[in-house]
């Protein structure tokens, strides 16, 4: 009975989301007070429906309740507590319950900070994610309904897909979503601001923490995403430019585009039009990749989907939502005022360059995903797009931005003096020349390539360092008056800081990934293998029993010289409700470094197959995706909102009785 509730609950949000689309865009249109606050009264309502459906389909797998045809096909007793409740959404019809829940989330963080808004666009921002969000429940309910019951139930489930049983994936997706839907909230300020025909300082300052906390959300979700692929699949790469890893990746890129041209509208009250598309083009984005993943049109394990009519609905409603918002962008967007012009050296100029190159790169990831896919709809022949196409595309594009990264921070605005800026960056050109020369006799000569990616992750972490060190005036005022700087300083600038050295971080990390070092080999009892210096032991293989696995564990030992430098233990896991084996790495970290084990197929003669890397500051990779991900949220709790916040609200106190604005 409780699932058929939770099935109830989500065919009343359904009704809720066109109460709540009717209600706030009447209002706004009429400038009616009354139903503009009934639109957000609903939006919370939605919000605790769709809770209260998903809390249903939490509790049949907490209580392997096999009668539910989702939970017998994705669930099983014998798993662990951790991994039932993760296959949730660990599963097509689960995973769109979840994307569902949370734009429910925003919408109701939306009407939540609603009073502090301008009446009309808060309700017409509400009426925008209250279609988004028809579309998507009559998606579930019409072709991916969860909560369909099986008779007779089975007395076992089939159990979740064995390479998604990690606690990797148990946070992965759902920090996706937080920035895939969140980028939604941007799209429907876009679409009202169009609709209204008015956008200015004030509502880009609405768009940046939504825009931001959605990026900071979608940053730690690929890296999490990278990282579980990284230590899980057992082939030691941690980005294979695979279609599903794209799809994270283009509104990653275009959303960075948007915070940054954003930050141009409300300093400077230009690049209007330019946000609102970068707004509309982010979500479209996200959209896409839901499309990709969820259609079927993809063999992946994160690809659920194999039923053409859940394709064919995800295509229509991209059609609806990408096609009628860039026609709404067509007609009304030369309507908006231009705003302020500036020199093309200039922190506006920098920014724009930003724009510019993110939105090639994010065109260039995203023609090598859907060509091939567009190719073989149209029966032309097979096409695999990968490593070659995007080394030779996406990388030559990101070398200018990472160089541009540096200087632009030290732009005036309207006009800069690049030669200035040039000047003040010697610690950061000093920073190159040494890192440089330090990769350079590590390595011992190479490779050259990689040698200059560790120059410019130098330049980007030393230019953010001299940036921060410039607006505190270190070295060239008195102590005293440095404090109080940075005492001053917003939250929002500390922030920018570390996100960018955040970025240097991970350049550095994916730059080293030149310098690794492998050997494969088949070992048997106590043979050795040479490894970047290092020794590798085998010192056997016994039988591990898991909860719901059978598992070949080595042992096997690093040796440095005579010095036991770690105990290494990497399984081949069975698990026989699936008739499945994956892999299970062993790594050893000093955090500049990683040890990196992979277990192989075993011989007829005791041999096992092993595959051993030595791979430097690939760390580096995630500690900066975290570092990125601080930043954001730093900025993001600057108090320049809050501020804004509560002048906004003093100002709604003002406001006449039909609620127009002053």
């Amino acid at each position: 009975m409780i699932i058929e509730l939770g099935h109830f609950a989500l065919i009343l949000a359904l009704a809720v989301a066109l109460l709540q689309a009717g209600l706030t865009l009447t209002g706004a249109a009429r400038n009616d007070l009354n139903l503009m606050a009934a639109g957000r009264l609903a939006a919370m309502a939605q919000f605790a429906l769709i809770a209260l459906a998903f809390a249903t389909l939490v509790h049949a797998y907490f209580v392997s309740d096999f009668s539910v045809a989702n939970v017998a096909e994705n669930s099983s007793s014998a798993k662990p507590l951790l991994y039932k409740l993760t296959s949730v959404w660990g599963n097509h019809e689960g995973s769109m319950v979840l994307w569902v829940l949370i734009l429910a989330v925003y919408g109701a963080a939306v009407a939540w900070f609603g009073d502090a808004m301008p009446p009309r666009l808060c309700a017409r921002v509400l009426g925008v994610k209250a279609l988004i969000a028809i579309g998507f429940l009559l998606f579930i309910l019409l072709t991916s309904n969860p909560f369909l019951r099986l008779s007779p139930a089975p007395e076992e489930g089939m159990g979740l897909n064995p390479i998604l049983q990690d606690p990797g994936l148990a946070f992965h997706p759902p920090f996706l979503y937080l920035g895939y839907v969140g980028n939604s909230v941007a799209f429907a300020f876009a679409v009202a601001a169009l609709i209204d025909g008015r956008v200015d300082a004030a509502w880009a300052r609405w768009v940046r923490p939504w825009t931001l906390a959605s990026w900071c959300c979608l940053t730690l979700g690929i890296a999490m995403g990278s990282w579980w692929a990284y230590y899980t699949l057992g082939w030691g790469g941690w980005w294979f430019w695979d279609p599903v890893e794209n799809a994270s990746l283009m509104p990653w890129l275009a959303g960075t585009a948007l915070l940054h041209s954003a930050i141009v509208v409300e300093r400077r009250d230009t690049l209007k039009s330019w946000t609102i598309l970068l707004a509309i083009l982010t979500f479209s984005l996200s959209l896409v990749g839901t499309f990709l993943v969820r259609s079927g049109v993809l063999t992946s394990v994160h690809a659920f989907a194999h039923d053409p009519r859940r394709g064919i609905f995800i295509l229509v409603l991209l059609c609806i939502a990408i096609g009628g918002s860039l026609a709404l962008y067509a007609w009304r967007a030369p309507t908006l005022e231009p705003g302020g012009v500036f020199a093309p050296i200039s922190r506006e100029g920098a920014l724009l360059l930003n724009n510019l190159i993110l939105a090639s790169c994010c065109a260039t990831v995203f023609i090598g995903t859907l060509y091939p896919l567009f190719l073989d709809a149209v029966g032309g022949p097979k096409l695999s797009v990968g490593y070659p196409f995007f080394d030779r595309t996406f990388v030559p594009l990101m070398i200018p931005l990472l160089l541009a990264v540096g200087i632009g921070p030290l732009l005036a605005w309207k006009r800069g003096d690049v030669l200035g800026a040039l000047q003040r960056l010697w610690a950061a050109f000093a920073a190159v020349i040494a890192a440089m020369l330090i990769a350079f006799y590590l390595s011992h000569g190479g490779p050259v390539l990689s040698v200059l990616g560790i120059g410019i992750a130098a330049w980007v972490g030393g230019a953010a360092m001299v940036e921060l060190a410039d607006r505190l005036r270190l070295f060239r005022a008195p102590w005293a008056e440095v404090a109080r700087r940075a005492l001053a300083q917003p939250r929002a600038s500390y922030g920018m800081t570390l996100a960018h050295f955040g970025l240097a971080v991970t350049v550095a990390g994916i730059a080293a990934s030149g310098f690794e070092q492998q050997s494969i080999a088949l070992l048997h009892l106590g043979q050795t293998l040479p490894v970047a210096g290092y020794m590798l032991r085998f010192d056997g293989i016994g039988k591990h029993e898991g909860v719901n696995f059978t598992a070949d564990r080595g042992d096997f030992t690093l040796l440095d010289g005579t010095r036991v430098v770690a105990q290494l233990a990497p399984e081949r896991r069975f698990f026989p409700l699936q008739q499945q084996t994956v892999s299970k790495t062993a790594i050893h970290t000093n955090l500049l470094a990683d040890f990196y084990l992979a277990l192989g197929d075993p011989d007829d003669k005791g041999g096992w197959a092993v595959r051993a890397y030595w791979k430097p500051l690939v760390p580096f990779i995630w500690i900066g995706g975290v570092i990125m991900a601080f930043g954001g949220a730093v900025s993001l709790s600057d108090r320049r909102w809050r501020v804004g916040v509560a002048a906004r609200r003093a100002a709604k106190g003002a406001l006449p009785v039909d609620g127009s604005r002053v």
